[in-house]
Order: structure tokens, then C-alpha cells, then sequence
């Protein structure tokens, strides 16, 4: 993780062509980086074959079911798009680049079961997701 003034930017390595990885810790540890009692935090992904999303992090079962529905809606078919990766484009626009999450009390203002999902969908690669604190 390395930071400027006012953003803090996670690094996401990413071990396979399509993977879905919790980053819930590294936002975490973002917020204590700021000192941020109370607003929001903005996540950005600046990659557009890659994508963020909130959901169950308790059931890693919940992942690989994500993953393979997104397979399911964006199989990999013949696209126009000359690298060939033109599924993982789709895939991360559905779930899209960013997620405006609530901070209460220095901490993520999540539900019980839910965290932050980095979405990989044209890996392994060197990624990295920004994040702003909101006052």
C-alpha cells in the first residue's frame, strides 16, 4: 500500500486469468491511515478488465459462484475486439470500477456478512485500486 496526500492506492496481485479476492483488510487498514472517525471511503479501480464489488466474504463458496455466473452471462465468444480479452471487459462493467462505502467510528460500515471484492477478469496482473477518504 502507498499513499499521497488524501489517497492511499492498494496493491492487488492477482495469481490467475480470473480471480475474486478480498480486499476488505487493506480498506481497513486505509481508514486507520487516514485517522477517518466518520464519512466514507471511494474506491476506484483504474483498470477496465477488472472490477469491485461488496458481497458475503464469510463462504469463500460465495466467490467461486459469483465468478462462474459472470462466466455464465459473458461466456467467451468471439468478440470484435483485437486482444481477445473483450469477456473480462464486460464482466468488470457490470459490476463496474468504483463503491462509495460508509465509515462509522473508524470502521468500515459494512453488514455482518459483507466486504469488498477486488474482481480480476484478464490476469494474473499487478492491479491497484485507489482509495479517497470522504469527510
Amino acid at each position: 500500500m502507498t499513499s499521497r496526500p488524501g489517497r492511499v492506492e492498494i496493491v492487488v496481485r492477482t495469481r490467475g486469468r480470473e480471480e475474486i479476492l478480498d480486499i476488505t483488510g487493506p480498506v481497513a487498514d486505509a481508514l486507520s491511515s487516514w485517522g477517518l472517525a466518520d464519512g466514507a471511503v471511494l474506491l476506484f479501480c483504474p483498470h477496465t478488465t477488472a472490477a469491485l464489488t461488496v458481497n458475503e466474504v464469510a463462504d469463500p463458496a460465495v466467490r467461486a459462484d459469483v465468478g462462474a455466473a459472470l462466466t455464465k452471462i459473458v461466456p467467451d465468444v468471439p468478440f470484435r475486439h483485437a486482444e481477445g480479452n473483450s469477456a473480462a471487459h464486460l464482466r468488470a462493467a457490470l459490476l463496474g470500477p468504483s463503491l462509495l462505502l460508509p465509515v462509522a467510528a473508524g470502521k468500515l460500515a459494512l453488514g455482518t456478512w459483507q466486504g469488498i471484492y477486488f474482481c480480476e477478469f484478464d490476469g494474473p496482473r499487478e492491479r491497484h485500486v485507489w482509495a479517497f477518504p470522504l469527510h
